[in-house]
């Protein structure tokens, strides 16, 4: 595809961000659109963001888990770009209108001390990078309409970013059970649905490994301080309705936030 057509898909998307509005599928209008073209459409709108005073903090994988492929219609994972201006605060409200369709998500979240980069990157790599680790919530948000993705449709809307909210109780790795730790999404102190970290590809850490090597493939390297999102251990939940939300990881950690109408 041509620097033109990556600039036209990269402005509809961005123009369909700010006003909230959703768009056609990029690959119904242009068919040509590959994974390679669609990340390199995703990048142009990270550097703009960038330019315009934003932040790169970090990368997120997406729909790793078999549920959640099953649930978008995807047979393989996505990724994309943390930008410090999706990062909200623990205990805030968040307003439903600033979303298109979002829906929620409990994850653990990275925060690395060393570089880590692929390719080959192992998950003792990952274990000797990682700083801490801590409960997440991410919200995702298509600016594609009813959510009707393929791959590049994701890959080139920075793999449906909405929000992510880091909850407060940082732990380091050997002091947790990564493999295999309960979550569980309520709403109103109702339980919604739970899941295990065994469900990010067995565990997390393989995870964030499959990441590293798969962005070396564009000469991404991770840095030190950067937020690493290895996707959901359980199948996302529309966010519709106001109210409060947590998360939980049991014998961790809670991560709690509230949506206005």
């Amino acid at each position: 595809m041509s620097t033109i057509t990556l600039e036209d898909v990269a402005g509809t998307l961005r123009t369909a961000r700010q006003q909230g509005r959703p768009v056609a599928a990029p690959t119904e209008t242009w068919p040509a659109l590959d994974a390679d073209a669609a990340f390199a459409v995703q990048k142009i709108n990270v550097d703009m963001a960038v330019s315009n005073g934003d932040r790169l903090v970090g990368y997120k994988l997406g729909n790793i888990a078999k549920v959640m492929q099953d649930a978008f219609g995807l047979d393989q994972p996505d990724y994309g770009h943390l930008l410090a201006s999706t990062f909200a605060y623990e205990g805030t409200t968040l307003e439903r209108g600033r979303f298109i369709e979002p829906f929620v998500e409990l994850e653990p979240a990275f925060v690395l001390r060393r570089h880590l980069r692929g390719p080959n990157a192992t998950v003792a790599d990952v274990v000797n990078a990682i700083e801490f680790a801590m409960p997440a919530i991410e919200i995702i948000d298509s600016r594609v309409k009813d959510w009707a993705i393929g791959l590049p449709d994701t890959l080139a809307d920075n793999g449906s970013t909405g929000a992510v909210i880091l909850g407060g109780t940082p732990r380091r790795i050997t002091d947790l059970d990564l493999r295999d730790t309960r979550g569980v999404l309520r709403f109103n102190d109702r339980e919604v649905i739970a899941g295990s970290t065994r469900n990010i590809l067995g565990n997390p850490l393989a995870a964030v490994a499959w990441l590293v090597n798969r962005l070396a493939e564009y000469g991404v390297e991770f840095q030190p301080g950067q937020v690493i999102l290895p996707g959901s251990c359980l199948q996302a939940v529309p966010m519709n309705d106001a109210g409060r939300w947590s998360g939980t990881f049991e014998g961790w950690g809670t991560v709690e936030f509230d949506v206005s109408a």
